[in-house]
């Protein structure tokens, strides 16, 4: 076993104010980063930042007032958008309940919109190769039509239908991964998933329909 020793060409100063809940590595180098902290190095930038390969703050980055409550999941787009999901109401002072969209820049991306969004806390985000969305976490609907826990969104922020997971979930889930056949594994607390006794973990169809 090999000791693992800190990288001296990474040097985050002071870092950021409080606890980071996510990240995403660029094909560049450069980590989308998520989390409650409103600082990094001392400057303010609230719950989403993109940090440089020596650890540094991007301050080509800069979505302004961000996230107003704790981000969990960030995924990032083919044309170099970032994917924000969260406990947040509001991305950049608009209403975002939940999801997000923002440019490279930074600046939220109006071509991305929820409505009224997710109705509880998004835990996980997965984008896939045709740019759909899938998403986990704690809610029951998505802008305004039932969704247990797992959804699809279309690229424009509309609700993909041919996603159906049926009753979905029964509790919270935390975590989803995208396999390389289109099927998706899902992890959390449910037991019970459209339906069928489950416990902790799933492999679901490409769908939303149970295996």
């Amino acid at each position: 076993m090999h000791a693992q020793t800190n990288d001296p060409a990474f040097t985050i100063g002071t870092g950021a104010s409080t606890r980071v809940t996510c990240s995403a590595l660029q094909l560049d180098g450069d980590v989308v980063i998520g989390g409650n902290f409103t600082t990094y190095n001392g400057t303010t930038i609230n719950r989403v930042a993109r940090i440089n390969l020596d650890g540094g703050l991007d301050t080509g980055f800069a979505p302004s007032a961000g996230a107003n409550a704790q981000v969990n999941a960030v995924a990032l787009g083919s044309g170099g958008d970032v994917y924000v999901g969260g406990q947040f109401t509001l991305f950049n002072g608009t209403g975002r309940n939940r999801i997000a969209r923002a440019n490279s820049d930074g600046t939220l991306d109006t071509g991305f919109n929820p409505g009224t969004g997710f109705n509880g806390i998004v835990t996980s985000i997965v984008v896939q190769s045709d740019g759909k969305v899938i998403c986990v976490g704690d809610f029951t609907s998505y802008n305004g039509t039932g969704r247990n826990r797992i959804a699809r969104l279309n690229d424009d922020g509309t609700l993909d239908t041919g996603f159906n997971p049926g009753t979905g979930a029964n509790f919270l889930v935390s975590c989803v991964t995208l396999l390389s056949n289109g099927q998706l594994l899902i992890g959390g607390f449910f037991n019970n998933y459209n339906g069928t006794t489950v416990v902790a973990h799933a492999r679901i169809n490409g769908n939303g329909s149970w295996i």
